[in-house]
C-alpha cells in the first residue's frame, strides 16, 4: 500500500491523498472505532473541524482541526461540504469550510460518512430513543474519553450529573447502567445473567465502576452443580480477591492450587459443589445444610477431597487457601 502511495502521488498528488483516506479509514473500520474517532479522522485529513448530526439517534459530534472535540456544535453553514450517511436522511457528516469540496475532501467525505453508518447500524440500530443507545454508554465507560464529553453525553441520555450510578457488567452481553430508578439502555435487565456489579458513584466515576463490574463478573458462575457459586458478584464485596483479577489473565499459568482443584472437579460429580459449600458457609454443619446432605457424609466427602487436593480444608488455614484456590481457578475459566 505505502509503496502504492507512493507512486501515485508521483502521478498525481490527489490521487495519492485519496488513497490515503482510503487506507485511514478502513483501518478504522477493521479496529470497530466509534463515531468520535470516526469524525476527528475526517477533521484531520480535511484540516478543518468537522461534525456529525443524526436527529432521529440524538446524536451531536464535532472535532476541530487539532482533533480535539468540542461540546458547542450550533448551526451548520448552507454551503459547506456535507455527506448524508443514507439518502435524504437525518443524519449529515459535514466538513466546516466553504466553498466546493475538492478530490481529498469528496472522498474524506464518503469514507468517513460510510464508516459512521456502520457504527450507528451496528451500536443503534434504527431507534431513535436516546435511553436505548448502547452507544451512548459505551462513551460513559471509557475514560479516555473527555470529562465534558461524558457528561453532555450522560446529560442526552436523561442521567443528572448528580445522579448516583452504577456500571453493570453480564457475561457475555453488553453492559448498562444503572440507579436506583432507571436502568440505560431502557431494556429489560437481563434475567438470570451471570452479573458483576459494580461500585456506585457520580456519572465520572462510571469508567471505574466499569471496570470494577467487569473483573467482577468473573467471579460469578452458573449457581448449577457444574458451576456452583453465586451468579451476581459485587466489585465493592471482593475486596482483596480484586487484585487476582488484575493479575490472571489468558496466558497466566494456573498454579498448583488451581490446578488441584481442577483435578479434584473431574474426580466426582460432587466434588466441586462440596468445595464451593465448604469454602463458602462459616461451618461445616452449615454447608451439609446448604448439599442437603447429612454432616456425617460431609465428613466422608472431605476426608476423600483432602487427599484429591493434597491439604486439609477442615482448619482455617485450609480452608483459607481452598477459597483462594477457587476464586483463581474461576478467573481462569472466564480469562
Amino acid at each position: 500500500m505505502q509503496e502504492l502511495v507512493g507512486r501515485l502521488a508521483q502521478l498525481d498528488p490527489d490521487a495519492g491523498a485519496a488513497v490515503k483516506v482510503i487506507a485511514y479509514f478502513d483501518r478504522l473500520v477493521e479496529g470497530h472505532a466509534g463515531l468520535e474517532p470516526i469524525v476527528r479522522g475526517a477533521a484531520v485529513l480535511a484540516g478543518c473541524a468537522a461534525r456529525l448530526v443524526d436527529v432521529d439517534r440524538r446524536v451531536q459530534v464535532r472535532v476541530d482541526a487539532r482533533g480535539k472535540v468540542c461540546d458547542e456544535i450550533g448551526l451548520p453553514e448552507p454551503d459547506w461540504p456535507s455527506a448524508p450517511l443514507v439518502p435524504d436522511g437525518p443524519a449529515v457528516l459535514w466538513l466546516e469550510h466553504g466553498g466546493e469540496p475538492g478530490p481529498v475532501d469528496a472522498m474524506v467525505l464518503e469514507r468517513a460518512a460510510s464508516a459512521a453508518r456502520g457504527v450507528l447500524e451496528r451500536t443503534r440500530g434504527r431507534s431513535s430513543v436516546a435511553l436505548d443507545d448502547p452507544a451512548s454508554v459505551e462513551v460513559l465507560f471509557d475514560a479516555t474519553v473527555a470529562a465534558q464529553t461524558r457528561l453532555t453525553v450522560a446529560r442526552r441520555l436523561g442521567i443528572a450529573e448528580n445522579a448516583q450510578v452504577k456500571a453493570v457488567a453480564p457475561v457475555g452481553e453488553p453492559g448498562w447502567i444503572e440507579s436506583d430508578a432507571a436502568c440505560w439502555p431502557a431494556r429489560g435487565r437481563s434475567t438470570g445473567a451471570r452479573l458483576g456489579v459494580g461500585a456506585v458513584g457520580g456519572v465520572l466515576d462510571l469508567p471505574a465502576s466499569w471496570v470494577g463490574a467487569r473483573a467482577a463478573a468473573r467471579f460469578t458462575a452458573m449457581d448449577t452443580e457444574q458451576d456452583p457459586g453465586p451468579r451476581v458478584v459485587h466489585a465493592d464485596q471482593l475486596g482483596g480477591l480484586a487484585v487476582l483479577a488484575d493479575v490472571i489473565g489468558a496466558d497466566t499459568e494456573p498454579i498448583t492450587d488451581v490446578r488441584a482443584v481442577e483435578q479434584a472437579r473431574t474426580d466426582a460429580p460432587w466434588v466441586l459443589a462440596t468445595l464451593v459449600a465448604v469454602a463458602a458457609s462459616p461451618s461445616l454443619r452449615a454447608a451439609a445444610t446448604a448439599l442437603l446432605i447429612h454432616h456425617s457424609t460431609l465428613q466422608e466427602r472431605l476426608g476423600h477431597v483432602e487427599h484429591v487436593l493434597g491439604w486439609p480444608i477442615r482448619d482455617p488455614q485450609g480452608k483459607l487457601r481452598l477459597q483462594l484456590a477457587i476464586a483463581m481457578w474461576r478467573l481462569h475459566r472466564q480469562s
